[in-house]
């Protein structure tokens, strides 16, 4: 075990999937001679050569596509995409090459990629570098869509998604890189150097596609969450004293179904959370499948808790970002109906 930040994590996991596969690369906006705008993939040019890590145009559906030909023909690429804000113009190659390419082949070509993207608010980052866009994603078939919340995931879920015969989109919240957010903004920084899922695994540790984590277990309620959103979620409890069930979802598809239905059964009732605009994002669809499985075992109504239907804004950052305020407004609410 080693103490990580989620930068070195990921930087980590990217080392442990190239030594073992040379078949493993690795590209993008900056990432070869500068290292990624967030440092996730510094030194890897250096001990891997300039023909497995190297820099692309800024041009994301020339990277993407660019991926998928190399995919189609037996290698392993690992892109970024520098902000997932970015990613609008390769969306079309995603939907329409990368996510269709097993079936319209009949198998006999697949793509094993993958697309990480930082994610998410809290940076000051305003319209361009916040967007949370994992349900346009969620929504196509042919792909995995993940999210971790900590180092010791982003880890094992990075190295899943490398070993995966399919297309994986992999959004890293960048409000999480080095360390817990709360969602208390005026409060000081957290490192993960602290933190005990800052403990990372040495080698090759994967964490499986498609399993939830319970991070905290709870009678009352059931708080689905994911990324940034976990470490909210786990503040509103602390600071109403509500005895939640915390689910980090970790992979929004596949889903772990069972885990939220196993969890909502047992409380009776539930609250969603993530940090992206309310209509069409994900929490509807976790709202409709909540209701299907467990419609006869709902005490209230579901709430969930997210962004405002806007684009994200620059000078009134929290009253965008849903913080522990409107999370814990919504489990007082939950437990009174």
């Amino acid at each position: 075990m080693a103490q990580m930040t989620m930068i070195e994590a990921i930087r980590e996991a990217h080392d442990v999937a190239m030594a073992a596969d040379d078949k493993v690369v690795v590209f993008g906006e900056d990432v070869g001679f500068f290292g990624g705008v967030f440092r996730c993939t510094a030194g890897l040019q250096e001990k891997y050569g300039k023909s497995r890590c190297f820099d692309a145009p800024i041009n994301e559906s020339g990277i993407v596509g660019t991926a998928i030909g190399m995919a189609a023909y037996g290698l392993k690429p690992v892109i970024e995409i520098q902000f997932a804000d970015y990613v609008y113009p390769a969306y079309d190659q995603i939907v329409s090459e990368a996510a269709r390419l097993r079936h319209r082949s009949h198998g006999d070509f697949t793509c094993p990629l993958v697309i990480r993207m930082p994610t998410g608010g809290g940076i000051f980052g305003g319209q361009t570098h916040s967007q949370s866009p994992e349900a346009i994603f969620t929504h196509v078939s042919g792909l995995k869509v993940v999210i971790p919340s900590n180092p010791r995931d982003a880890k094992g879920l990075l190295l899943a998604a490398i070993a995966d015969p399919d297309p994986v989109i992999f959004l890293e919240p960048k409000r999480l890189y080095n360390g817990p957010f709360d969602g208390h903004h005026d409060k000081p920084i957290e490192s993960w150097k602290k933190h005990p899922q800052g403990d990372v695994p040495e080698g090759n540790q994967i964490i499986p596609l498609g399993k939830a984590h319970i991070q905290r277990e709870g009678a009352d309620v059931t708080v689905l969450a994911y990324g940034t959103m976990v470490y909210v979620a786990e503040a509103a409890v602390a600071e109403t004293g509500v005895d939640a069930e915390v689910i980090d979802l970790r992979t929004l598809m596949p889903l772990d179904l069972d885990t939220i239905v196993e969890s909502v059964k047992k409380t009776g009732r539930c609250v969603v959370v993530h940090e992206a605009t309310r209509t069409s994002g994900f929490g509807g669809e976790l709202m409709s499948l909540v209701q299907e499985a467990c419609f006869y075992h709902l005490e209230a109504p579901m709430i969930r808790v997210t962004g405002w239907d806007t684009p994200y804004p620059h000078a009134q950052e929290w009253e965008y970002f849903p913080g522990p305020g409107r999370v814990g407004e919504a489990l007082r609410k939950v437990m009174e109906d």
